[in-house]
């Protein structure tokens, strides 16, 4: 018996472009939906849970952005944002609203393809069965680390952190007082084979420091080490 294939998303007002993504992508075997449009793309999104959407930022109605948005109220996908600006803060608000990756137009549909895979071998938030040597309750003072649930709690408080958050924290707590730099922290929680800006690194270290009240200035978990990386600090409890 065989099982579903991983279906993706492709989201573009460019038509030339979505036809090309969806050759390159059902050739490497996806099931591929296309939207042209953000409304479009949701109602899809919604009829069928999409494992992976590739979204463009400039959209005709609901830009990408927005269209982001909502998805994350409903999905779990992760999200490639494109973007033919190269102002930053394009790519860090993309980030910020829960994209999980980023490509700058013109790119090689090579390149996105190997994006795709090196993301799907993560595994979503919630989705991952526990192995069996599973690491115990981390607790650092009012945070508390499940990880045979999945999930970070602050204050008794649900933590909602997307995927990338979680690997992220957990990475950098398994090693109190360590300094990762951006490439460790990228090979761990990116997997080898990503090829992207280690800007990444920095926008969702940013998110994670938000969504636990953590002041980068005066930190209680997450420290950035000048010129090396960061390094969690919060005191075991």
């Amino acid at each position: 018996m065989t099982s579903s294939p991983i279906t993706i998303l492709v989201v573009d007002d460019e038509q030339r472009l979505r036809d090309l993504l969806r050759g390159y992508l059902e050739h490497e075997g996806f099931a591929v939906r296309t939207a042209a449009d953000g409304r479009t793309a949701l109602d899809l999104a919604r009829q069928h849970t999409p494992d992976l959407v590739v979204l463009d930022l400039m959209l005709p109605g609901l830009d990408g952005l927005e269209v982001c948005r909502r998805l994350r109220t409903f999905s779990d996908a992760y999200v490639i944002m494109l973007t033919a600006k190269a102002e930053e803060i394009d790519r860090i608000v993309g980030l910020e609203v829960g994209a999980d990756d980023y490509l700058t137009k013109p790119f090689s549909p090579r390149e996105l393809i190997a994006r795709v895979r090196a993301m799907l071998r993560r595994p979503r938030r919630g989705t991952a069965e526990a192995p069996p040597d599973v690491l115990p309750p981390q607790r650092f003072g009012s945070l508390l680390i499940d990880h045979a649930r999945h999930e970070v709690t602050l204050e008794a408080a649900v933590v909602p952190l997307t995927t990338l958050e979680y690997a992220l924290l957990t990475t950098l707590a398994a090693h109190p007082g360590r300094v990762f730099t951006r490439d460790q922290l990228l090979e761990r929680v990116w997997g080898a084979d990503y090829f992207g800006d280690d800007h990444v690194v920095d926008v969702h270290i940013a998110n994670l420091r938000k969504k636990l009240g953590d002041d980068p200035a005066v930190p209680t978990y997450i420290e950035t080490v000048r010129g090396a990386g960061y390094r969690f600090t919060g005191k075991a409890s």
